[in-house]
């Protein structure tokens, strides 16, 4: 590999509930970062032994609701390894004026969190118009927004793509496939129909690796295959530490175990540079 390695969802919690009060999203803390430590110390020493060189951390919902105060603190003390994905009640009147004020802390990404381990996936309010400005605000100014969903949230965010086509819009988790079956994958075909969307990319995380093995498909033809339809650029990697259990030079070596069969640019591009192109910050630290 030739390039930096580039971590784009990795999560972190302080043991500070004074300054960082809980209040999670959907009223549930998540089991992991009740079992799991997860400082910023922690997770700057674990990419220094993984040889993870920046990072975009992911703020944790299921611990802070949309306060994303500790994503943005950590930005202004190591701007020049990281960077902040946080997040925001994109419904409410004031979104855009919400959006802005964290953009101005250091946030240069947004996620919604449609569901996850505390909640069911509900995509129903995805593609909702009280949420565009924000949309609009965000295609503007290059800020990327995550969706993290299943195949039920696939039509809403394909709307979108095609509502707003200046915003870059990154799928979590693969959108948690179903590639049973073999090629050519039929039903991995809600998220096949994403490679049409120029502005649509996809996360490579432990979750998603998991997904494929256990239907017994073959991580190396499967991942092969997204690379044949969506391109290397618009696939990067994330560790999920410490939700997914393992350390994060575990999981660096599970992604280069899972890529090893494409190119070295194709590697490259997924472990890192994607990363930099999506979250151009952490290239000018």
């Amino acid at each position: 590999m030739t390039g930096p390695i580039v971590d784009i969802h990795p999560h972190i919690v302080s043991t500070d509930t004074k300054r960082y009060p809980l209040a999670p999203l959907f009223g549930i803390q998540s089991d992991w970062s009740k079992e799991r430590t997860a400082s910023v110390e922690e997770l700057l020493a674990a990419m220094d032994e993984a040889g993870v060189a920046k990072t975009a951390i992911v703020h944790a919902s299921t611990c802070y609701g949309f306060d994303n105060s500790l994503v943005g603190d950590t930005v202004a003390r190591f701007p020049q390894r990281c960077t902040a994905v946080g997040s925001i009640d994109m419904l409410a009147p004031d979104a855009v004026d919400v959006a802005k004020h964290w953009i101005a802390r250091g946030v240069t990404g947004f996620r919604i969190f449609t569901g996850g381990s505390t909640k069911s996936v509900d995509a129903s309010t995805l593609d909702d118009a009280r949420s565009y400005p924000v949309w609009e605000l965000c295609g503007e100014r290059a800020i990327p927004i995550c969706v993290q969903t299943d195949a039920s949230g696939i039509p809403p965010t394909i709307a979108l793509a095609k509502r707003f086509p200046k915003a870059s819009i990154i799928v979590d988790h693969f959108a948690r496939p179903d590639v049973s079956g073999g090629p050519p994958y039929a039903k991995a075909a809600p998220l096949m129909s994403l490679a049409a969307l120029p502005n649509v990319y996809l996360k490579l995380t432990p979750v998603a690796l998991d997904r494929i093995r256990q239907a017994k498909a073959d991580t190396h033809v499967f991942l092969a295959k997204l690379v044949a339809e969506f391109g290397a650029a618009r696939i990067a990697w994330g560790s999920n530490w410490p939700n997914s259990p393992g350390t994060l030079k575990e999981h660096v070596m599970a992604a280069r175990a899972a890529l090893a069969s494409l190119s070295e640019p194709d590697r490259d591009a997924i472990l890192g540079g994607t990363a930099l192109r999506l979250y151009p910050t952490l290239s000018n630290t």
